[in-house]
């Protein structure tokens, strides 16, 4: 019988990380997701981009998703921009918003580095996909990803 860890995020992390999520949304037609896992057994963005591809990301209108990534218990994470939103902020743009959050994470802010990468992210959806009544439909969850804690 093994012994029970902490939660990944607890419930109230959660339901901020959530309402970050929706408010950044609420500016743009693009999309944010969350996934949260403890482990990543193999390169960080090569896995980051299956649950890009399992949440179905790129299937957004304008192609304007964007998943942040984290391995909680590996300290493994990356931030992927869709198409739409990637050829507007390039390469550097990523690193520099994936270094302030996992600067946070070596803080011990886990939650508060997420909440301020959906933050940032969201800023540069809204200033490159403004909100649009015709394109802005929620396409996904806001819900976040998370590895079965059972």
């Amino acid at each position: 019988m093994g012994t029970k860890r902490a939660p990944l995020l607890t419930a109230e992390e959660k339901e901020r990380i959530v309402k970050a999520i929706e408010a950044a949304e609420r500016q743009t037609s693009g999309e944010i997701r969350l996934r949260v896992e403890r482990l990543c057994a193999e390169v960080v963005l090569d896995r980051a981009a299956w649950w890009f591809k399992k949440l179905k990301m790129h299937k957004t209108f304008l192609r304007n998703g964007v998943l942040i990534y984290v391995a909680v218990d590996d300290r493994k994470s990356a931030i992927i921009g869709d198409v739409g939103i990637h050829g507007k902020l390039g390469d550097g743009y990523w690193a520099r918003t994936l270094a302030a959050m996992t600067a946070r994470f070596r803080e011990g802010a886990l939650a508060d580095g997420i909440v301020e990468a959906i933050h940032e992210v969201g800023e540069r959806l809204k200033e490159a996909f403004p909100y649009d009544a015709v394109y802005d439909q929620n396409e996904l969850s806001d819900e976040i990803s998370m590895e079965d804690e059972k």
